[in-house]
């Protein structure tokens, strides 16, 4: 493996991501702002506080470069395990964090309330149970099972409600107004801080990557990426990946502004967002190389790739980064590429049916 790594000119500890009117950054995007504008992301001194906070519960997960996949794409292909982790998702890195502030500053208040599709809504009530913290988990009708029974597990209380993720949203706003309860956003600074030390930690140990591919569900995994890549003065390309069925986040890449849809209908729950955040498409419109769309049958079958060529499980959103390779494999021959397997929670009904050869539908 190489050392060192192609790297920009030295940036001082904190990163800044300027954005302009038109194309910006290292991407082809078309940036949201009509006028300047700087958002300061975090610094490397806070980004070591995170990992110190993240690492009392969770230890580095690791990276590894599969030589099955290696030969199926033609490339060096290193997968980050986040689905190694005590909730099988990256998502508990940003609860640890951000649950860690709230309760610095006295801001819990009579609980929490948040809403999600499921890997948010198991790290924030397993993070606010280190701190006896009460969380509220607002999910949408026709959740994962597996997911639902994971976060009631944690310690949530969960209420059912709408038909997507943004209805949910809404509903957990409302409920937070009338209950009191705080509500914790699906993307926030805190957040993504603390799901930046996967992109350190992958950074640190995998050199000179070419290319790393990341699903986009509220943004908080993409934008970490980024940030470190900046601060460390790296030259790898970070590519987005969303579904097909849930295009927002690509639609408004290119638009250079937020675009919605009116559905999400796709299995890969994770990454089903009608609403972009416009803060995660700032940074996702300055930093990222592009987003690849992919199909819910080529996510299935990086699902069963991941599974063949590496006896692990990856739920849809996991495996959509995978797919996006396996799509432009001719254009990754012979680099060093990085996948983020985000999360492995996937009901095993769905699982089955997705190695049994079927693309499940919704």
């Amino acid at each position: 493996m190489a050392g060192g790594g192609h790297r920009r000119s030295p940036k001082q500890a904190r990163v800044i991501i300027l954005i302009v009117r038109g194309t910006c950054g290292i991407g082809s995007g078309r940036c949201p702002a009509t006028r300047k504008r700087i958002r300061d992301v975090f610094d490397l001194n806070q980004l070591e506080a995170a990992t110190t906070i993240v690492r009392a519960a969770i230890p580095p997960t690791p990276q590894y470069a599969w030589p099955l996949l290696g030969k199926r794409i033609g490339a060096e292909v290193w997968v980050k395990h986040e689905n190694h982790t005590p909730t099988g998702a990256f998502k508990l890195r940003g609860g640890l964090v951000y649950l860690d502030h709230v309760v610095q500053l006295g801001d819990a208040g009579r609980g929490l309330i948040t809403a999600t599709r499921g890997n948010h809504g198991q790290s924030i009530p397993c993070a606010a149970a280190r701190h006896g913290v009460a969380v509220t988990v607002v999910v949408p009708n026709g959740n994962a099972v597996e997911k639902n029974a994971a976060m009631e597990a944690f310690g949530a209380r969960l209420v059912v409600y709408g038909s997507d993720f943004d209805e949910a949203r809404e509903e957990a706003e409302r409920l937070g107004d009338a209950e009191g309860l705080a509500m914790v956003p699906s993307f926030d600074s805190l957040l993504v801080r603390g799901v930046a030390t996967y992109a350190l930690e992958f950074f640190n140990a995998v050199k000179d990557l070419d290319t790393v591919y990341v699903p986009i569900g509220m943004g908080s995994g993409v934008c970490g990426l980024i940030t470190v890549r900046d601060l460390l003065g790296l030259e790898t390309k970070i590519v987005g990946v969303v579904s097909t069925k849930a295009p927002a986040y690509a639609l408004s890449y290119e638009a250079g502004h937020v675009v919605t849809t009116n559905s999400a209908r796709t299995f890969a729950d994770g990454v089903a967002c009608r609403v972009p955040s416009p803060d995660a498409l700032e940074i996702i419109c300055g930093g990222a190389a592009r987003i690849v769309q992919v199909s819910d049958d080529e996510v299935a079958e990086a699902m069963r790739v991941y599974h063949s060529d590496t006896h692990n499980m990856a739920e849809g959103a996991g495996a959509a980064p995978l797919a996006a390779l396996m799509q432009e494999r001719e254009r990754m021959q012979g680099k060093r590429v990085g996948v983020i397997l985000c999360g492995g929670n996937v009901d095993s009904a769905v699982y089955a049916a997705v190695l049994a050869g079927k693309t499940p539908s919704v």
